[in-house]
């Protein structure tokens, strides 16, 4: 399993917001260039998490983005849900009637403890978290450089 395109930019998307001065908007453009994303690419990954209530857009002059929630309320399962919907590892996860052998197959045993496990990690870090992390991880570069 590999995470999409848009979840990826969305994590270092809502980062890079929760850099930002608390409830101040972030100008698109500037998400843009700093996320090397596209306009158009951005727009397509803050539509889901402006209806999971992650982020805030504001129109016309001035408009931009920021966060609708602080950081340390919003987990990486958070970002992935919505972009991705809920966490599945496999068919038989989603549908119950998918598979009828649900009731012994060891398998589905284990597809539902990785799930499980999974999603407990990302709800585990939040955004502040990993702003807290890298911001820690530059100044371990700064010292090795100097």
């Amino acid at each position: 399993m590999v995470i999409t395109r848009a979840t990826e930019y969305a994590v270092r998307a809502i980062i890079f917001l929760a850099q930002q001065p608390k409830d101040g908007i972030v100008l698109k453009k500037d998400i843009c260039r700093t996320q090397e994303v596209t306009p158009a690419f951005l727009t397509k990954i803050f539509q889901p998490l402006i209806k999971a209530g992650i982020v805030n857009s504001q129109r016309g002059v001035g408009g931009g983005f920021l966060l609708a929630k602080d950081p340390s309320e919003v987990t990486m399962l958070d970002i992935l849900e919505a972009e991705e919907g809920k966490l599945k590892l496999n068919h038989c996860l989603v549908d119950a009637d998918f598979c009828q052998r649900d009731a012994y197959c060891s398998a589905h045993e284990v597809w539902h403890d990785a799930q499980r496990e999974m999603a407990e990690v990302l709800k585990r870090y939040s955004i502040a978290d990993l702003v807290r992390r890298e911001n820690e991880n530059l100044a371990q570069l700064k010292k090795q450089v100097s």
